[in-house]
């Protein structure tokens, strides 16, 4: 249960989602840099034992994903329905227009898209490469251009994740919602308007979320 004046807004499993699929990526990323940036291969000189680490850490990287799927299988399902789900609000948003948000906002719901196909993409022209360095039939140049590719756009939104998530001041306190799971009603209210928390009910009133947050301290909970 969330402290006075603070909301759920991740579960457990989704926070746990989150954490493995980042934690996977950023040690993925960090052997891959080895791998391709010939300075840092020299300087490391065991491209051998990298290349391995990098691939089964690939292998871990996935499998951890697809046993808290399998684990978390109905609120996650749930998950994919929330982001998936676009409305003409939605469309104004990412338009540069001001329009009231869900649970995630447009941009979110894009970026949990990029991230899932991503994923998928990495996997598979891993496994290319890999099994391309034991059997030339399975060596394709496109695998190349494709993997690297996909950690250079990944590179990108990494970037913007980042100063999103711990720099921008309108939007780092999100990042409080992936750790310990909720955030300040007032938040919510002013970048998520639309959402409902599940099994509470948020009295907007006509008042600015800044004055209203005292009486959301104490919002209704008789729907758990």
């Amino acid at each position: 249960m969330s402290k006075a004046g603070y909301v759920p807004r991740f579960s457990p499993v989704e926070r746990l989602l989150h954490w493995v699929n980042a934690l996977g990526f950023f040690f993925l990323l960090a052997t891959g840099l080895i791998l391709y940036l010939p300075s840092l291969s020299v300087l490391v000189a065991r491209r051998q034992l990298i290349q391995s680490l990098h691939f089964w850490a690939g292998v871990g990287w996935l499998s951890a994903l697809a046993i808290v799927v399998v684990l978390g299988a109905k609120r996650l399902l749930a998950t994919a329905r929330e982001l998936e789900r676009y409305d003409d609000d939605d469309l104004r948003w990412l338009r540069g227009g001001r329009a009231p948000q869900g649970r995630f906002n447009a941009g979110q719901k894009i970026n949990a898209a990029f991230t899932a196909a991503f994923t998928v993409l990495f996997g598979v022209s891993g496994l290319l490469l890999w099994f391309g360095e034991q059997d030339t039939r399975y060596r394709f140049a496109s695998t190349v251009i494709l993997h690297d590719g996909l950690m250079y756009v990944s590179l990108a939104l990494l970037a913007g994740h980042l100063y999103l998530a711990l720099i921008h001041p309108a939007t780092r306190h999100a990042l409080r919602g992936m750790t310990l799971g909720d955030v300040r009603v007032e938040w919510a209210l002013r970048h998520h308007a639309k959402w409902e928390p599940e099994g509470i009910h948020l009295d907007r009133g006509t008042r600015r979320p800044a004055e209203r947050a005292p009486q959301y301290a104490h919002a209704d909970r008789s729907r758990r």
